[in-house]
């Protein structure tokens, strides 16, 4: 069977021309508008953007974009409660596709008791609701799609709030190389044989452990290891360089008597700091020589946002291909849908 017939067979609801079509979302969020009027940015002394799963990692992603423009303190939120010091001085970015997100929805009510200003992300639900009962400015997002799928909306919407409100100089060039760049990768990774394809092949039957380095790309070890829980119906699991050295690494010591079939996944960037690319090297030699293969994502284009959107866009196609060589359509969530309608009732 060739891989178009089995995405036909198993792509039951079409997601390979969403991920095709990823460049459109950017063109979405970044060619619509948001009245930022009530916003008093010489009030900002910290930023808070909150949200779960394929709304979070919008924030995450951010993190590492705007590492050197971003002067303010930046946390992103996972859960229903707020850190203790958010307060009139936050500004608090409320990250729901759905707009139903039971934890981002406590999370923003804390937010309205602690008057901090705020800011929304949704395609509506509740969270639209309390915006339109509140006052609270918020981005519209593209309906239609689960929430992993539409990062590339949530991400320029996230980008474009706080470009508008002057926080990090004009990003306009970059984000038009971005769209460039998704276009060429949607038809390269759309042709029968190509690189995403193959490297989700030679992850069929193993468990894939992910390294990133903190600061720079960890977004993109966090998005892929997502992905594959949620596309390939695998577990995965990540980390950071330099923090892993200084405990998982003891962990390859055993992986040689074979009671776990895993693959290490390096997620690499020229611009990391010297002594870490030294960390990768020595790593490296430990992981080959307990018998584990190593696979190396890296990107070849010039700039460090376009080499980080184009390893998110490479992790999103191979945890799709994962899914599709393996025999599962990439979009069912049973599990997440059976922990909704228990906690439901």
């Amino acid at each position: 069977m060739t891989i178009s017939e089995m995405i036909k067979k198993y792509d039951v609801s079409g997601q390979f021309d969403v991920l095709k079509n990823s460049y459109k979302q950017v063109e979405y969020s970044w060619n619509n508008d948001i009245n930022l009027d009530k916003i008093n940015t010489g009030r900002i002394s910290n930023i808070i953007v909150t949200g779960l799963g394929g709304s979070a990692i919008g924030g995450e992603l951010l993190s590492n974009f705007v590492k050197d423009e971003l002067k303010y303190p930046y946390l992103v939120n996972r859960n229903y409660e707020l850190p203790s010091y958010t307060g009139e001085g936050t500004l608090l970015i409320a990250s729901s596709y759905s707009g139903n997100t039971e934890e981002t929805i406590a999370a923003l009510n804390e937010a309205l008791a602690k008057k901090a200003q705020i800011v929304c992300i949704t395609t509506g639900g509740e969270v639209e609701k309390i915006c339109k009962n509140e006052g609270i400015p918020y981005f519209l997002l593209q309906k239609g799609f689960q929430p992993r799928y539409a990062l590339w909306g949530n991400f320029f919407a996230l980008l474009k709030i706080v470009e508008k409100l002057k926080l990090i100089p004009s990003q306009n060039e970059i984000v038009l190389s971005i769209i460039e760049m998704l276009k060429t990768r949607g038809e390269e990774y759309s042709l029968d044989k190509n690189k995403a394809l193959e490297i989700a092949a030679s992850l069929c039957g193993y468990i894939p452990v992910i390294y990133s380095v903190s600061d720079f790309t960890s977004s993109a070890g966090t998005r892929f290891k997502g992905q594959i829980n949620e596309n390939s119906k695998l577990h995965a699991f990540c980390n950071v360089f330099p923090e892993m050295n200084h405990n998982e690494i003891i962990g390859w010591e055993t992986v040689g008597e074979k009671l776990v079939k895993c693959k290490a996944v390096f997620i690499y960037d020229t611009v990391y700091n010297s002594r870490v690319k030294k960390r990768f090297e020595i790593v490296s030699e430990l992981i080959k020589q307990s018998g584990t293969e190593i696979i190396t994502l890296e990107s070849g284009l010039e700039n460090f946002k376009l080499r980080l959107m184009d390893l998110i866009i490479l992790g999103d196609y191979i945890s799709y291909y994962l899914a599709i060589v393996r025999g599962y359509d990439p979009t069912a969530i049973k599990n997440i849908n059976f922990l909704k309608e228990r906690l439901a009732t």
